[in-house]
């Protein structure tokens, strides 16, 4: 029997169980920690809508299957529940990760600008994203107002509960961008302030 002796293994070793350790530590902490407390509730109130939406797929799934499998038989409106929380699902997932800072974004070209430049370029960056999420808002409440009476076949529910999802998402998203612009512009007025 071999014991392993070598310290560039055991150093291999404790590194990542160190590097395991600290992404754990990562990925459980609470995300919203270090905001005040009316961000705070913003998110949570937002966090529990998304997880009721995601709760309510994985219910409806998951009965719906077990009916068909057990007793050969389903639930007619289990595709139309699930269809309309989708929205409410994708538009609180959108508006927290506009929130907390996660929107997947490449930041290959925005290096490649010159350091002086960047500010300009970021604020262009949330403006048009504003502007964006705001005719997708308008877009959307005209939508909701033109069809979100019409009712589900089954579900027997305004198509308006769904599609309404449309609307608060895309307009809290665009004020959640709003919000992180004048933010950031405060911090970059009190550094240039402070220097």
């Amino acid at each position: 029997m071999t014991s392993n002796t070598d310290p560039s293994a055991n150093e291999a070793e404790d590194l990542a169980s160190r590097i395991d350790a600290t992404a754990r530590r990562l990925e459980l902490k609470d995300p919203d920690a270090d905001l005040p407390f009316l961000d705070r509730l913003i998110n949570r109130v937002v966090e529990i809508v998304g997880v009721s939406a995601l709760v309510a797929i994985v219910a409806v799934i998951f009965a719906n299957a077990s009916s068909r499998y057990l007793f050969n038989s389903g639930f007619s409106w289990a595709e139309e529940m699930v269809q309309m929380a989708m929205p409410w699902l994708a538009m609180t997932g959108v508006f927290l990760s506009v929130r907390r800072g996660t929107m997947i974004r490449i930041e290959f070209f925005f290096e490649k600008i010159p350091a002086r430049l960047r500010p300009a370029v970021a604020y262009a960056g949330y403006a048009v994203n504003v502007i964006v999420l705001c005719m997708m808002a308008y877009v959307s409440f005209d939508f909701v107002r033109l069809f979100g009476g019409d009712v589900a076949l089954y579900v027997q529910l305004p198509m308006g509960v769904s599609t309404s999802a449309l609307v608060f998402g895309a307009a809290g998203a665009a004020m959640a961008y709003a919000v992180e612009f004048f933010r950031e512009w405060h911090r970059r007025s009190r550094r240039e302030s402070a220097s």
